[in-house]
């Protein structure tokens, strides 16, 4: 089959679901214009399975049938007498049953490829959770104590329950390598790219005092720190 073949066989399919041209295809199945390229030159074994898949999901058509549709079994669009006979009877040819016998093969090492990335990102959420949970054990169990001991007693001073708080979260802040842009009221100049004014318009360099923290991690900037004039 020539190319015009194959790029006819897809716009009548892209026609069938409602798409108007090769670049909206390509948005609709997140793939790349170069990889629909390749489908309608027929070279179905040099792409991807999640590519023909995504394409086939949009196209809402078999991955079988895509495949079929698009891999190039006789040359020119011409097929043989024998091959003639077997499309005749519904009879597959060689070449058929070895292509279906190659996509069958391909969708199933796909799927188990997603079963142990699904696994893995479980695995990992777990480990993640585990660990958050140590550095945040002593907030987990105390926490609760000393917050019914501040309802019992008004006249608690809060000064004894901060640290319950503060240590465990410092940890964590830690060991996720997160610090603090600022510490509150700390006065210091105004800096538009970690601060944010809560009162009027700053300019750069204006003497501030920091009301609420702000955060960043490495090079990442997290949350502004909250600031007014002094």
């Amino acid at each position: 089959m020539t190319t015009d073949t194959f790029t006819h066989l897809l716009q009548n399919l892209m026609q069938q679901v409602g798409i108007s041209s090769f670049k909206a295809l390509s948005r609709a199945a997140g793939v790349s214009e170069r990889q629909i390229l390749r489908l309608r030159q027929g070279k179905v074994a040099q792409m991807r399975v999640d590519i023909l898949l995504k394409l086939s999901q949009v196209l809402q058509i078999s991955l079988d049938e895509l495949v079929v549709k698009f891999s190039k079994l006789a040359p020119d669009g011409v097929l043989n007498q024998d091959n003639q006979e077997r499309k005749q009877h519904s009879v597959p040819s060689n070449t058929e049953q070895e292509l279906l016998q190659k996509i069958s093969e391909l969708k199933n090492e796909y799927e188990r490829s997603q079963l142990a990335l699904q696994q893995q990102r479980e695995t990992l959420l777990q480990e993640f959770q585990q660990q958050s949970l140590q550095h945040l054990e002593s907030l987990l169990l105390q926490w609760p104590t000393a917050a019914h001991k501040a309802a019992e007693n008004p006249q608690l001073a809060a000064i004894k329950i901060v640290p319950l708080v503060q240590k465990p979260l410092d940890k964590l802040l830690q060991q996720w390598g997160i610090e603090a842009i600022a510490s509150v009221g700390d006065e210091l100049p105004y800096d538009p790219q970690f601060h944010q004014s809560m009162e009027g318009n700053l300019q750069p360099g204006e003497r501030v005092k920091v009301r609420y923290t702000g955060y960043r991690q490495g090079d990442r900037l997290l949350y502004r720190a909250k600031v007014s004039p002094v």
